[in-house]
C-alpha cells in the first residue's frame, strides 16, 4: 500500500490510505514490508515506499515493533538456509555476528530447520543472548583463541556443515577453518568492512564451497512463498523478532550511530507520531 502523493507544504491530516484496483490488500490491513533501500528509498522518513510484492500481512502474533524488524532478517536467512545453502536436520550451522539482526534470524531459522546451531559473538552478554534465542553453543570469539578449533570442537570434532556469514573479514577467515569436508559457506555480507576472500587452494583441498546470497534477487512469487513460510513459523512460535533497542523517530541519528557497536537484537525505529 502507498500513501497518495504529497506536495511540498501540503498538510496531511489523519491517516489517508488508498489501494489500487486489483491489490491483495485493503484499507485497514496491518502490513509489514521492505523498502527498496538499495535504490535509495529507505524507511527513515515521514513517508516510506514499499512495493506490494515486498509486503505481506503482519500476523497477530507480532507486535508492531516485531513486525517492523521481521522481514529483512528472516528473508535473508531464508535465502541463505533454505534456498542457497539448504540446511538439513542434524547438520551443524555456524552463525557469525550471531547477536545482530541477520545473525539472530539465522540462529532461529537454523533451529527451526532442525540444525545444531553454533553462534559466534563478541562478549559474554551477547553469547548469553544467542543462547536465549536458541543457539546450542555460543562462542565468544574474543576469548576463543583459535576460532576454527573452537568451532570444530563444538561440532563434535568433525567440523561444521554450514557457515552463515554476514560479517566477512578476519572472523570469517578464522571460522572457515572450522568447516568440515563438504562444508558450505553462505556469504551474505561484510559487516566487518571487507568480504570473505576464500583461498582457492584451501577450498579445493578441503572440498568445501562458497555461495553468494542476495535476498533481493528473487521474483515476487518467490518472495511471497518465502513470506508465507516464515509467517507460518512465527505463528507456530518457532521464530520471533528478538527486538533490541527501540528508538523514537527523533532519535534516528543516534540509532544510526549506535550501529558502530550495536546492542544485541534488532534495533527498531518507531515512525513519527507513534
Amino acid at each position: 500500500m502507498s500513501q497518495p502523493p504529497v506536495t511540498p507544504g501540503q498538510e496531511v491530516a489523519g491517516e489517508v490510505v488508498e489501494v489500487a484496483p486489483g491489490s491483495a490488500f485493503a484499507p485497514g490491513d496491518r502490513v509489514m514490508g521492505m523498502t527498496p533501500f538499495a535504490e535509495g528509498s529507505g524507511g527513515c522518513g515521514d513517508f516510506a515506499y514499499v512495493r506490494e510484492a515486498k509486503a505481506c500481512r503482519a500476523p497477530a502474533c507480532l507486535t508492531d515493533e516485531a513486525a517492523a524488524g521481521f522481514l529483512i532478517g528472516f528473508r535473508t536467512a531464508h535465502a541463505a538456509l533454505v534456498d542457497r545453502v539448504p540446511v538439513e536436520p542434524g547438520q551443524s550451522v555456524v552463525v557469525l555476528g550471531a547477536a545482530g539482526s541477520s545473525g539472530s534470524a539465522g540462529i532461529q531459522l537454523a533451529k527451526a530447520l532442525g540444525a545444531q546451531v553454533i553462534a559466534v559473538a563478541g562478549g559474554p552478554a551477547k553469547c548469553d543472548f544467542c543462547r536465549s534465542i536458541g543457539a546450542d553453543v555460543a562462542i565468544d570469539y574474543r576469548a576463543a583463541g583459535d576460532l576454527g578449533e573452537a568451532i570444530r570442537a563444538a561440532a563434535g570434532g568433525r567440523g561444521a556443515d554450514v557457515l552463515f556469514d554476514p560479517v566477512g573479514g578476519e572472523s570469517a577467515v578464522a571460522a572457515v577453518k572450522g568447516l568440515g569436508r563438504g562444508g558450505r559457506v553462505a556469504m551474505l555480507g561484510f559487516a566487518s568492512g571487507t568480504w570473505l576472500k576464500p583461498d582457492p587452494l584451501d577450498l579445493v583441498l578441503r572440498n568445501y564451497g562458497v555461495l553468494g546470497v542476495f535476498a533481493g534477487g528473487y521474483t515476487a512469487d518467490e518472495d511471497q512463498a518465502a513470506y508465507r513460510y516464515l509467517v507460518g513459523l512465527a505463528e507456530e512460535g518457532r521464530i520471533r523478532t528478538p527486538v533490541g533497542q527501540v528508538w523514537s523517530f527523533a532519535e534516528v541519528p543516534s540509532a544510526i550511530a549506535s550501529l558502530q557497536a550495536p546492542p544485541p537484537g534488532k534495533s527498531v525505529i518507531r515512525g513519527a507520531g507513534t
